[in-house]
């Protein structure tokens, strides 16, 4: 068994959200094995179905006058921010009614890489995400329709991490993040970590990867 990666390089949100929904028809109706799309966002700020607006510390028209977009989507999980620097991870895949343990499954692949970096990440029982300290070093929070899933991870790797001032991350109070940058003092290559990334979910799913050749077209 294998599962096809596929480098979306910077891709607006939007763009990215509605790609997934094309990806994830596709691995439902067979068309293709499962999927995994690595990208990075342009500033944007996402509300998961727990959010209700209130872990946003300004009105929603301030974040777009400021240089963020913002979307409510139908991902688990409260308010996030995503940008350059953090990876993105949409993982595809079949899932049926093991959602809990598919959840479980992605963190153990974050956990293996910062591993690989010399640095002791862990879950935290309760909620999606993955952690090093009292700092977030990834959050987790994905979707499930048709017994496929879709969103997924964003792991700081040289994110800005000023722009997560802006909002209560998750809705965690007196909670920080954090990236790779930050933990280890030094620049972080995002291939290395997309490699490392793609090995780690070999590793925990059994699978083979295959990278896409073709990359989609609406790079920017």
């Amino acid at each position: 068994m294998e599962f096809l990666v596929e480098d979306l390089g910077l891709l607006p949100y939007e763009e990215a959200w509605a790609y997934q929904k094309e990806v994830h028809q596709e691995v439902v109706r067979g068309k293709r094995p499962p999927t995994l799309l690595l990208l990075e966002h342009p500033r944007v700020i996402t509300l998961g179905r727990k959010a209700t607006g209130e872990n946003l510390l300004f009105p929603e028209s301030w974040y777009r006058e400021n240089g963020f977009e913002l979307f409510w989507v139908e991902r688990g999980g409260d308010v996030t921010y995503h940008g350059p620097g953090q990876l993105v991870g949409y993982p595809i895949f079949p899932v049926g009614r093991e959602v809990r343990r598919f959840l479980r499954q992605i963190e153990e692949v974050i956990v293996k890489v910062a591993a690989g970096y010399g640095l002791e990440a862990y879950p935290t029982p309760g909620y999606a995400g993955v952690w090093v300290g009292e700092d977030k070093l990834c959050a987790i929070g994905v979707a499930v329709k048709e017994d496929v899933s879709f969103h997924g991870f964003a792991l700081n790797v040289s994110t800005d991490l000023n722009d997560f001032s802006v909002i209560i991350p998750c809705g965690l109070k007196g909670k920080g993040v954090t990236s790779l940058e930050k933990l280890l003092g030094r620049k972080v290559p995002m291939p290395e970590v997309k490699e490392r990334v793609v090995q780690a979910f070999a590793e925990v799913f059994g699978l083979a990867p295959r990278y896409r050749e073709e990359r989609h077209e609406a790079q920017v």
